[in-house]
C-alpha cells in the first residue's frame, strides 16, 4: 500500500482528533524513522507488511485517544525532540512563551536558575542549552519524572543539576531566576476529561483552591529564595493572570506583568523581588 493511500485512510479514521493529518504523519514517520519531508517527497513508495502492521498498532492506539507523544516517545519543544513518558506532562507550544521571556531578562552571565516541577525537563534543559553559562537546577517530586528529565539532559549534553523534592524545600542558596509550570487546573475542570490530558499524570495537572494552591505555595517560598532583584516566572491557566499577579504583588514582587501565549491568552506571569535598600 502506498504512503499517500495509507495517510488518507489514517486521516479518515482519526476523526476525533483535531490534528488528524499531523497525527497520522508523525506516527508514520516514527514507524519508518523518516521525516515528514521524506513522506511527502516519496509519497508513492509502497510500505511492506511489517511497516503496515506497526503503523496499524499505533493508529489503533491513537484512535483510542492515546497522545501521539506517548506513542512516539517524544515531543518537540523549542526545536528539540524531548523524550516524554506517562510520568511527565507533554510539552506544549504555549510553554515556549516562558522560554522566550526568560531569555530577555537582565540576568547575570552565570545566573543561578531553578525549574520547579520540571517533568520532562523541557524548560530547564532548554534554558541550560540556550545559556550554557547559566547554572540550572531541575526539581521534581516524582523520581520517575526526574529520570526522564535526566535522560533528556544527557541526550542534549545539557549541564544541569537534578534534585528530588517539593518545590524549593530542599534547594540550597538563592537564585537569580525561578521558573515553574506547576499544576494549575481546577479538579472540576471538564477539560481533564478531554484530549491528551486524560493520559497525563493528574498530580502534574490539578491543584486545590481552584488551581491556585501550588502557584500560591511557590510564590510564598520564592520570596525567600531569590537574590536581590531576582525573578519569579510562572506558567498558569488563561483565566488566572489576574489572580497570579495579585499573588506576586501581595508577596512584595515588583515589575509584575503577564505575557500572552501563541493564542493571545494570559499564560506566563513574572515579577522581580525588590532590591534591598542600601
Amino acid at each position: 500500500m502506498r504512503i499517500d493511500a495509507v495517510l488518507r485512510d489514517a486521516r479518515r479514521r482519526l476523526t476525533s482528533s483535531p490534528s488528524a493529518a499531523l497525527d497520522a504523519e508523525l506516527l508514520l514517520c516514527h514507524v519508518l524513522a523518516k521525516t515528514r519531508t521524506w513522506l511527502f517527497t516519496w509519497s508513492d513508495r509502497e510500505l511492506d507488511a511489517n511497516q503496515l502492521a506497526a503503523f496499524e498498532v499505533l493508529l489503533a492506539r491513537r484512535e483510542a485517544g492515546e497522545p501521539v507523544a506517548h506513542l512516539t516517545g517524544e515531543r518537540e519543544f523549542f526545536g528539540r525532540p524531548f523524550r516524554v513518558t506517562a510520568d511527565t506532562l507533554i510539552p506544549r507550544p504555549d510553554t515556549e512563551t516562558l522560554i522566550d521571556v526568560a531569555l530577555t531578562l537582565p540576568l547575570p552571565a552565570q545566573a543561578k536558575v531553578v525549574d520547579l516541577g520540571t517533568g520532562s525537563g523541557a524548560i530547564g534543559v532548554t534554558l541550560a542549552l540556550e545559556n550554557p553559562d547559566w547554572q540550572v537546577t531541575l526539581v521534581d517530586l516524582s523520581n520517575a519524572a526526574l529520570q526522564v528529565a535526566q535522560s533528556n539532559a544527557r541526550q542534549f549534553s545539557a549541564k544541569v543539576q537534578c534534585l528530588q523534592g517539593s518545590w524549593l524545600s530542599f534547594c540550597e542558596g538563592r537564585f537569580d531566576l525561578i521558573v515553574s509550570n506547576p499544576p494549575y487546573i481546577d479538579a472540576a475542570d471538564h477539560h481533564l476529561d478531554e484530549g491528551d490530558v486524560r493520559f497525563e499524570p493528574r498530580s502534574a495537572l490539578v491543584a486545590e483552591n481552584h488551581g491556585l494552591a501550588d502557584l500560591s505555595e511557590i510564590v510564598r517560598q520564592a520570596s525567600g529564595k531569590l537574590v536581590d532583584g531576582g525573578w519569579l516566572m510562572l506558567e498558569h491557566g488563561f483565566e488566572q493572570g489576574e489572580a497570579v499577579r495579585a499573588l506576586l504583588g501581595e508577596a512584595g514582587f515588583h515589575d509584575v506583568r503577564t505575557e500572552l501565549d501563541l493564542g493571545g491568552n494570559d499564560r506566563v506571569t513574572l515579577g522581580r523581588i525588590a532590591l534591598t535598600s542600601s
